[in-house]
């Protein structure tokens, strides 16, 4: 997974995100600002899924999306 590509569009990609992940809040969205692991951490905190879970919605998400 080239998670750069997140990280290089973030602005493009938040809106994604939020809709994928609704209890996000903007906040949360920027202190994320495209990095793995802050939206592994906001994932888990707001819909208190476990590490494994989480990673594996992240990539079925990624995997999904059409750049």
């Amino acid at each position: 997974m080239d998670w750069n590509r997140i990280e290089g569009n973030w602005r493009q990609v938040k809106g994604k995100v939020k809709e994928q992940w609704g209890k996000l809040t903007d906040d949360d969205l920027n202190v994320i600002s495209g990095k793995r692991e802050q939206l592994e951490g906001k994932i888990q905190e707001r819909y208190g899924y476990g590490k494994d879970q989480v990673r594996k919605e992240i990539d079925d998400w990624y995997a999904t999306q059409r750049w």
